[in-house]
């Protein structure tokens, strides 16, 4: 056993046992990567911060449930995406998804993104609506399927493949203006 998962279960056994400190020592430990997580899926930092805090509850409530096999770090993951996606599809209610039957060019342009700053993307990002911006997340960062993603989000296929489409073709506009 490698020596991260040694201390992440003695974080898990402590955090089971309700302990403040090993509580703040997980939370230390992963909030950064979470935070990345939600950041991404979030429209900016106030509401991020927000995602990660009640992640972390989320992560408090649910610890029981690990099974100690596996990435500890892969579960957790799983819980925050999970959690932005309920935010997403409770607050939200992706008013800005579109139907693959309302698309009438789906062209693609050849513009590349190297040479771009990740930082920046991740902001030109942020600013896309939240049907395309979640889509883009999950396909291209976390790397789900389309099946996966009109299952999590509850839309159809073509509908997650649309927005895909589309997000890149308006991230690409964005990028080409600002940059």
């Amino acid at each position: 056993m490698s020596q991260p998962e040694e201390r992440n279960i003695v974080l898990i056994k402590g955090c089971l046992a309700k302990n403040p400190k090993s509580q703040k020592a997980l939370f230390d430990t992963f909030a950064p990567t979470m935070y990345a997580i939600c950041y991404r899926y979030a429209k900016n930092s106030d509401q991020a911060k927000d995602l990660l805090q009640e992640g972390f509850i989320k992560v408090y409530t649910k610890l029981g449930e690990f099974k100690f096999e596996g990435s500890f770090e892969g579960w957790l993951k799983r819980i925050f995406i999970n959690h932005a996606l309920e935010y997403i599809r409770k607050e939200l209610r992706q008013p800005d998804m579109i139907n693959l039957e309302d698309v009438h060019d789906l062209s693609s342009d050849s513009f590349q993104f190297h040479g771009l700053d990740a930082a920046k993307i991740l902001a030109q990002i942020q600013k896309l609506p939240t049907g395309y911006r979640t889509v883009i997340n999950l396909f291209i960062i976390e790397g789900y399927s389309h099946k996966e993603i009109a299952e999590l989000l509850g839309i159809s296929e073509n509908t997650s493949k649309t927005q895909l489409h589309k997000g890149r073709h308006m991230l690409q506009k964005m990028l080409k203006n600002n940059f």
